[in-house]
């Protein structure tokens, strides 16, 4: 799928992992629209990336918020791509010191980050179908952000854990749902990445945190999430497939 003077949809744009999706989108020569519910980061990515970027305040588990972000898209151009990184983070032991988990917190982490996902993937593929495919077939490219975590979940990580098991578990429907369309889905299931989570940690645990990784023995940069997103737009034989980008790293229980 050819990103330059197309639009692409990212949740969770302007910051971190979606952040530095949306400027390798625009510096690719493509139109971006950056779903996100922090409206000061979200207009500061706007200001420093140009006529090309825009910005809409969106709840991705909202079916009215995520409606509107398409349509915001639309407005931009054809919408090809939808990278869906928003997401939120949220531990608890299942049975603690207090009790039982809360489970309210667990619907909260499952509703943003699987049903939230969700939503955007139908609500984009929809716009998508009305598309004229490329000479590939192609109409769009989904890309999803799951996490090791889906695998390798640790102590008191079971609400995140079942929300990125629940994207990985998806993917490959979705894609052969979705291949009659011409639309192809692939889900990023990133390691150890410095995130603003992990930026706001000392030096100290930043380094011991990246040395837990085999090769290169360090946290991931955003940048090369967004190198993936891109090898994945332009590829046309990814399809439902979960890759992980986590420098090998298998996490322990804690």
């Amino acid at each position: 799928m050819q990103i330059k003077d197309a639009v692409t949809l990212v949740t969770g744009g302007a910051s971190g992992l979606g952040g530095a999706t949306t400027e390798m989108i625009v510096q690719n020569g493509g139109k971006v629209l950056i779903a996100d519910l922090n409206e000061a980061l979200g207009n500061e990515m706007v200001a420093k990336l140009g006529a090309n970027a825009r910005f809409v305040k969106c709840d991705v588990a909202s079916e009215a918020d995520g409606q509107k972000a398409v349509a915001e898209a639309l407005k931009m151009g054809t919408l090809v791509g939808c990278i869906n990184c928003a997401g939120i983070g949220g531990a608890q032991k299942t049975v603690g010191k207090d009790g039982p988990a809360d489970l309210e917190k667990f619907k909260k982490v499952v509703n943003v980050n699987l049903f939230g996902t969700f939503n955007m993937i139908r609500l984009a593929a929809h716009a998508m179908t009305q598309n004229t495919p490329n000479e590939d077939g192609e109409r769009g490219v989904i890309v999803n952000t799951a996490s090791v975590a889906a695998f390798d979940g640790q102590i008191g990580q079971a609400a995140y854990s079942a929300s990125k098991g629940g994207i990985v578990g998806m993917t490959l429907p979705i894609a052969r749902d979705l291949a009659r369309d011409g639309i192809r889905v692939v889900t990023i299931a990133p390691g150890l990445f410095l995130t603003p989570l992990l930026k706001g940690l000392p030096q100290e645990a930043q380094d011991s945190l990246g040395r837990q990784v085999p090769f290169p023995p360090r946290l991931g940069r955003p940048n090369e999430y967004a190198i993936l997103v891109k090898q994945i737009m332009t590829n046309p034989m990814l399809n439902g497939e979960t890759i992980r980008l986590d420098g090998a790293i298998r996490m322990a229980p804690k």
